[in-house]
Order: structure tokens, then sequence, then C-alpha cells
């Protein structure tokens, strides 16, 4: 019994390293890794040590139980810290790497007309029990107001309505040096990959947007739309995104922005007076083209907010699209704070690991990135069919070139060992009795004489 109950537990952990290993495999990340530079440590190879790390939560272990305090693990602690904390290792492109080669497969199963959009959003890292951090910071916490101790996460995936694929970030921590808890004393390179990302930290995060989007554009990331928050929906940065892909986005209800209405520069609420609205109970109550910077014609469309008396304003740049495929698209925005939720709650997000260093929490989200990219993977294999590729359609007509011969050839010889059976008829006889029926299938079914010749021999 107690063997029995063992194989039990480690039945599902074989399973799961089946479906890591075969995802490593799938995308070449052992390639990928050589070409971020991620090396050897301490004679581990960088995909073991990858693999031993990514395959953590899904066996329900974090980084101490599963590796540090673990006597059996495949790999050595000081190798994983290192691996974790080099400061020439790049991570961006390691998953700009991967994001490209699933972007290329989720592709191939959506249709054309399907709109893929890129969502920009940010979302708190927390780290309240920490007190010496790198560049730890107090950040304010938008859905709940509070402050906090940490960090905030900006982050940009790829979807297209099923799958969702994180595909850039940054760490911020505060602009304001008197807001910032620890700074960075690690001596580096400053042509490295570490010391650029401590630099980029305590910008704003709107300066960010623009080499995010050039980057993940550049890089062969197809997608129509961008879909940001009333947090990010100002129009100095609308405009400046536009000129590389449309917009859509929400838009704040302040005074301080005004948009230009029929001569005159109005703020989102007295636009919205001046409109007609739709009769009775409809969702969308209004719309109508406005310009901001230089000139630039979008369309405002008012939504009735279905949680309170109130009203919701969404903006686009593509003022030819209609007002409900606005709502529709922007619908997809939803896909990143899902993926926020899963990425704390169930891929350990800054939860697995209590290191101290920067670098060792870039290399940390951005594998908890990848292990996001792995579930979409696997759920798309699961729920799309058309994840069976050409081996389906093979398959299909194997089976339709076969399935006449097959059938009539298995009737016939039923056929015939009933007859000798019967000992009625002769071996002539019913030798002729099958070749008439083989003539009559060759005249009435368009089928080749070769393969019917088969059949009947």
């Amino acid at each position: 019994m107690k063997h029995t109950r063992l194989d039990t537990e480690i039945q599902p952990h074989i399973h799961v390293h089946g479906k890591v290993s075969f995802f490593f495999d799938k995308f070449s990340i052992g390639t990928l890794l050589h070409r971020c530079n991620i090396q050897k440590r301490h004679g581990y190879g960088p995909r073991s040590l990858m693999e031993a790390i990514f395959t953590l939560p899904f066996i329900g272990m974090n980084l101490f139980r599963g590796i540090v305090t673990n006597n059996n693990a495949e790999v050595g602690k000081d190798a994983v810290y290192d691996l974790l904390k080099g400061t020439t290792y790049n991570w961006r492109r390691l998953l700009s790497l991967l994001g490209i080669r699933l972007h290329s497969f989720f592709n191939r199963l959506t249709d054309e007309n399907r709109e893929s959009v890129l969502i920009i959003d940010d979302s708190t890292y927390d780290r309240s029990r920490s007190k010496k951090v790198e560049l730890l910071s107090k950040i304010k916490d938008h859905s709940t107001g509070r402050y906090l101790r940490g960090f905030r996460m900006l982050t940009m995936c790829w979807s297209d309505g099923v799958s969702t694929l994180p595909l850039d970030f940054s760490l911020l921590a505060s602009s304001d040096k008197n807001k910032r808890f620890c700074e960075s004393h690690k001596k580096m390179d400053k042509r490295c990959c570490a010391y650029q990302r401590r630099k980029e930290a305590t910008l704003k995060a709107t300066k960010l947007l623009e080499p995010m989007v050039k980057r993940i554009l550049s890089s062969g990331i197809e997608a129509k739309y961008i879909l940001m928050d009333s947090w990010f929906g100002m129009p100095t940065t609308i405009a400046m995104l536009s000129q590389y892909i449309n917009v859509i986005c929400m838009v704040k209800k302040s005074p301080k922005v005004n948009y230009k209405f029929e001569g005159q520069s109005l703020n989102v609420k007295a636009i919205y007076k001046r409109l007609k609205k739709r009769p009775g109970r409809a969702k969308i109550l209004a719309s109508t083209v406005v310009t901001i910077k230089k000139g630039q014609p979008v369309k405002l469309i008012f939504v009735r907010n279905r949680h309170k008396k109130d009203w919701l304003a969404l903006l686009t740049t593509d003022i030819s699209l209609s007002d409900e495929d606005v709502i529709r698209i922007y619908g997809k925005r939803w896909d990143i704070e899902v993926f926020f939720k899963m990425a704390k709650q169930h891929l350990k997000l800054a939860k697995e690991i209590q290191c101290r260093d920067y670098d060792a929490l870039i290399a940390h989200t951005s594998i908890v990135f990848m292990r996001y990219m792995f579930v979409a993977f696997n759920c798309r294999l699961e729920a799309d069919q058309r994840t069976f590729g050409d081996l389906f359609y093979e398959c299909c007509d194997e089976l339709k070139d076969i399935s006449f011969i097959e059938s009539l050839y298995r009737i016939l010889t039923l056929a015939t060992d009933k007859l000798k059976q019967l000992n009625t008829f002769c071996e002539k006889t019913v030798k002729i009795f099958f070749d008439t029926i083989i003539d009559a299938a060759i005249s009435s079914v368009s089928i080749p004489k070769s393969k019917l010749r088969t059949a009947k021999h």
C-alpha cells in the first residue's frame, strides 16, 4: 500500500515534467537562453536550471522548499541564485523571443478578420514585509487607494481574445528619491542589461510606453489596436502612441483634460451634456468626433455604467469603427486583469522568492511570465481543435479514401464465406457473383479501378 500511495503522489509530477519538457523542446528554449547570454553555472546547464525553477509552482513547491532545502533537487541552490542575479543576462530579450514564437503559433489558429490587440496596464508588486530590497519604494495601489512597499509592474500583453501573451514589463520604483527606501549600490558595467533596467526603473511609466510599443511591433508581433485604462488615457499619450498603432482607451472625467468640440475646448462632462442622448435604456448613450493634439480626430463613445447610475467614456483614434465594435474590442482589456490574478495567486509572482537583489526580481518575474505563456499554450492545445494542424486533415483524407473500398471488401468477404457455408453454390459461381458486384461498383462509383481490383483479389 505504501508503494501504491507513493506512485500516486509521484505520477502527477512526472506528467508536469513531461509537459514542461515538451514545451521547452517545441520552442527551443535552450537555444533562446544561449542567444540571451544566459550561461552555464556551477556545472549546471542553463536549461536544466530554468526547468527546475519553472516547474516549482506546478508541483506545489516554492524555491526554498523545492531547491534550497531539498537534498534531492536536481540542481544546486548556488547555481540557481547565480542565475537569477546575473547582470549580463538579457531577460527582456528572452521573453520577447519566446513571445514571438508563441505568437506565430497562435496566429496560425486565428482568423484574419479577428482583431489582435496589445494591452497595457500596471499592477502592484507587493513587498510590504521587506526593508532592504534594492530600489524598494513607497507606491500607491490605485485599486484600494492605499500606499505600500514594493514596485509598480508596468506590463504589455498581446491577445487575440482567446490567448494572452505577456511580452514586456518594467518593475518601476518611485521617480521621487525621497520615496525610495533603498538605493542601488551593486557594482556593474554601465553597458549591461542590469544597469539599463535600474535606469528605467526610476522613470515615469508614460515615458516607457513608446519604447515598449516600438520594441514589440518591430519584433514582428501583429496587432491592430492598443488598449489602455483611463490611467494612461491622456491626450498626450494617445497622440504619441497613435503614431504606431490605433488606440482604444477609457478616459477620465477630469475637468483638467479638454478636447476640441464644435470649435470650443471642453472636458468630457461638458461634451456629454451637449450631445443628444439615445432614447430608452440604450447601452450606448451617445458618440461624437472631437480633436486632440495637432488636430487629430478621435471618437468619444459614452456608455451606460451598469454598476451605478452613471456613464463611462471610451475613446478611439480609429473613427471608422462603429460604436459597438469599439466596446467589443475594448472588452479584451480584461485579459490582462486575468493575467495579473493568475500570476499573483497561482504562479507565485512576488511570493516564491524573497531576494533583495533587483536583478533577481527581474529574472523571477520573467520566469513567471514564461509560466503564463506555458499555461496559455496548453489551454489552446486542449481547447482548439485546429491545433491538430495538417495531421488532422491528413487523417480525415485517409479515412475518406479507404472507407468505401474497405467496407465493400468486408461485405463481399462476409457474403462469400456465408455462400461457402451453405454449400449451395460452387466456387466458380461465387467468383462470378463477386465479379458482377465489382463491375457494378466500377460503373456506378468514380473510384480508380486499381483500388477495386486490389479489394477484389
